[in-house]
């Protein structure tokens, strides 16, 4: 029953060990602190590896990394493999039991958490450090062996070799003999490649999941079969908070199949002999919930007003974000100022595989296996052990590929692993529980709807002096991850992460939360509170510019005067737009983004048809420096599809709350980008030799601002609202 990248190897690491043997020689090292070598000989140690090469020459590489479309799980053994100078043909990837202590991302706060497009960047340091003491042992031992001196031997992939003598040995023979140090080799950053030396980083690998998903062998925890597997549904409260008060289940126990409801603390479950069954009884129940949760009272629509009237009131404060000089005094001096307000509704993850989860929970009730996919093993372990009431060396992890996540498979409370579990623990049997597309959207947990109101001020010379930048929302991180709130001083920076305009030339800058309640379920979605954030800012920038009658590329470039790389995108993105030419029926729109290091500018070509106030996005061209590209093909696909759902949020997405229920049920109410909206993506990366930093979502913010920017250069209104849907867009023309 295990998941195609499974490791059924179960097993703890202390703080020094080591595995030599028939098998080969295995490594291993904490990301939590300064890597070392774990080593000893005989008789196997119970280890966790990160590294094992067999005697055969095969390389076994761990990957802690979630794999659910963006390639990590490819990229982090890539990264270890360019400074061992592995031969990759040999080289084996396989998912390690979770683990924080020895796989934690060191960029994500150590936890094991696939999440922010943190994954390459967080670990490339360690891992290029650990590939090279891995290295350093192999030629040492050849050293010793050949009696030579280690600084006359170099490596080829997979190969020692001494040049003067003609001698080699493969990685694989000297594992047969090889003894490895109690504590790793020192390894310096200058010891490390340069960027010119790479034979795999920066070089287009096949990603190793990529066939399984090609001929339908890829497994998916919805895949997962068991001998005398049951199957599970849960109606939930539609309110966060409520619980049933009766329960009629009457009808439900007719359903043919149906073998048992379960009442639970937030809705009820049901366990079927299909999965049919299990739906049908679902939706058979009637349930009267109580009506003391805050959200019952909850319209989006009044809510998005009076969130619109809180941020534009500039006698209250908002908690401060950020802070750079002293933005109100720049402002009340300012010889010209420039205001704007922008709104963003609810969104849905809209990930492919509805959330779904297998579990068994032993007959004793004292122990649990589970199959999921997750972007946070550790969080899921953790979830299962506390739903089971077991220590978490009592829960068997079974890590399996993600169908889309974009933030909602990583929770700590993993609500679906969790419905899973209750529904086995109730039967001690093995439990599929699965959610309908209408559970995933009905009992979603969303970005939060954002209210924006922005002052930029400007000095007799016409320089930007000052910027503030008020936002209302709920506060998600609180909500979504309690301890990384407290963690962190209560600063929520999953929505306010965004807001910073880093790369600017501005000296003054204020930007400041106003927090709100409305007891909705609340989530990070791909791009975080950029996706908000930006097309408020990058909006108002394109309108000052027009006020300003400065053409937009040069009033970003001007902005961008002490980030020659900032302008180096701006730059390329406008010569592959043909951003001068003139255009018949369309216009351009263009954004400019530093997100976490990643700098990306953009440009949509747009049409309007102001009969029917349809959008059509053209082309979108984005160029990218995103530092050390490990992966450049994969990283102009992961922008494609940022790209793509970009389109989606900037132009049709949107939840919608009455009375607080969730108004929308699935793809028919809820609208993503079908293949006829999806525009001609141009992506041209710019590659530096400067850390890598992220790539899976930073394309995403750039989208809506950048379509916005093109509506207004075509017709001359502004777009304040996304989604901007066709009602918008007439209403806007009508303006």
């Amino acid at each position: 029953m295990d998941g195609t990248m499974h490791n059924p190897a179960a097993a703890r690491i202390s703080r020094r060990g080591f595995m030599v043997g028939a098998a080969g020689l295995t490594f291993a090292f904490t990301t939590a602190g300064v890597p070392e070598a774990f080593a000893a000989r005989g008789k196997a140690a119970t280890v966790n590896p990160w590294v094992t090469i067999a005697t055969d020459g095969t390389v076994t590489i761990m990957s802690p990394a979630a794999e659910m479309g963006q390639g990590s799980f490819t990229s982090l053994p890539l990264i270890l493999s360019e400074e061992l100078d592995a031969d990759w043909s040999k080289v084996n990837i396989v998912a390690p039991v979770p683990s924080d202590a020895i796989y934690g991302n060191p960029g994500f706060g150590h936890i094991q958490y696939t999440a922010g497009s943190s994954a390459v960047t967080g670990y490339f340091n360690q891992l290029r450090t650990f590939g090279a003491q891995v290295r350093r042992v192999l030629l040492d031992n050849a050293a010793r062996r050949w009696k030579v001196p280690v600084a006359e031997l170099s490596t080829e992939p997979g190969i020692v070799v001494h040049a003067k003598s003609r001698r080699r040995l493969t990685y694989g023979q000297i594992a047969g003999f090889a003894t490895v140090p109690a504590t790793a080799p020192e390894i310096k950053p200058a010891d490390l490649k340069k960027p010119a030396d790479f034979r795999l980083i920066g070089k287009d690998v096949l990603r190793v999941e990529l066939p399984s998903k090609t001929n339908g062998t890829a497994e998916y925890s919805i895949d997962i079969e068991h001998p005398g597997l049951l199957y599970g549904a849960v109606l939930r409260a539609p309110v966060e908070g409520a619980a049933p008060e009766t329960i009629d289940d009457g009808a439900a126990r007719k359903v043919p199949g149906v073998i048992k409801i379960v009442p639970l603390a937030y809705g009820v479950g049901v366990i079927a002999r299909t999965p049919t069954a299990a739906f049908d009884a679902k939706n058979s129940l009637k349930v009267n919930w109580t009506r003391t949760a805050k959200g019952w009272s909850f319209d989006s629509e009044k809510a998005a007003a009076q969130y619109a009237a809180t941020v534009r009131d500039l006698s209250k404060d908002g908690i401060v974000w950020g802070k750079v000089g002293d933005a109100r005094a720049a402002l009340s001096q300012a010889a010209t100022a420039y205001t704007g307000e922008y709104l963003c509704d609810f969104a849905y993850h809209a990930q492919m595989e509805p959330l779904n989860s297998v579990a068994a929970v032993s007959p004793k009730g004292d122990a649990v296996e589970i199959w999921c996919g997750t972007q946070s093993q550790t969080m899921a372990v953790a979830a299962a052990a506390k739903a089971v009431g077991c220590p978490p060396e009592k829960v068997k992890f079974h890590g399996m590929l993600l169908g889309g996540a974009y933030g909602r498979r990583g929770h700590r409370d993993e609500e679906f692993v969790v419905d899973s579990i209750l529904l086995s623990k109730a039967i001690r049997r093995p439990v599929k529980m699965m959610w309908t597309r209408e559970d995933d959207v009905h009992n979603g947990r969303f970005r939060p709807m954002t209210a924006h109101f922005l002052r930029a001020g400007f000095d007799n010379d016409g320089r930007m002096t000052a910027w503030q930048h008020r936002v209302t929302c709920e506060l998600t991180t609180a909500y979504q991850d309690p301890l990384r709130f407290d963690k962190s001083g209560h600063r929520d920076f999953i929505d306010m992460l965004g807001t910073e305009l880093k790369t600017y030339d501005i000296p003054a800058q204020l930007t400041e939360q106003f927090p709100q309640d409305s007891g909705v379920r609340l989530s990070s979605l791909r791009g975080i509170g950029f996706t908000a954030n930006k097309f408020a800012t990058e909006s108002l920038i394109d309108e000052i510019a027009a006020q300003r009658k400065i053409d937009p590329v040069a009033f970003h470039l001007d902005l961008l005067k002490k980030t020659p790389r900032g302008q180096k995108v701006v730059e390329t993105v406008a010569r592959m737009s043909d951003w001068s030419r003139k255009r018949n029926g369309t216009a351009l729109g263009l954004s400019f983004i530093d997100y976490s290091g990643s700098l990306l500018a953009g440009i949509a070509e747009v049409s309007v048809d102001k009969t029917s106030g349809q959008i059509k996005v053209h082309n979108f061209w984005v160029a990218f420096d995103p530092g050390i590209a490990v992966q450049p093909d994969n990283i102009v696909a992961q922008t494609e599809g940022s790209v793509v759902y970009g389109l989606g949020l900037a132009l049709t997405e949107r939840i919608t709350f009455v009375d607080g229920v969730v108004q929308q049920s699935n793809f028919y109410d809820y609208h993503v980008p079908r293949m006829r909206d999806i525009p001609e993506i141009h992506v041209e990366l710019i590659p530096t030799d400067n850390h890598p930093t992220g790539a899976g979502q930073m394309g995403t913010p750039l989208v809506a601002p950048a379509i916005a920017n093109a509506f207004a250069a075509l017709t001359g209104k502004r777009l304040r609202r996304t989604p901007m849907t066709p009602d918008r867009v007439l209403a806007a023309l009508k303006a």
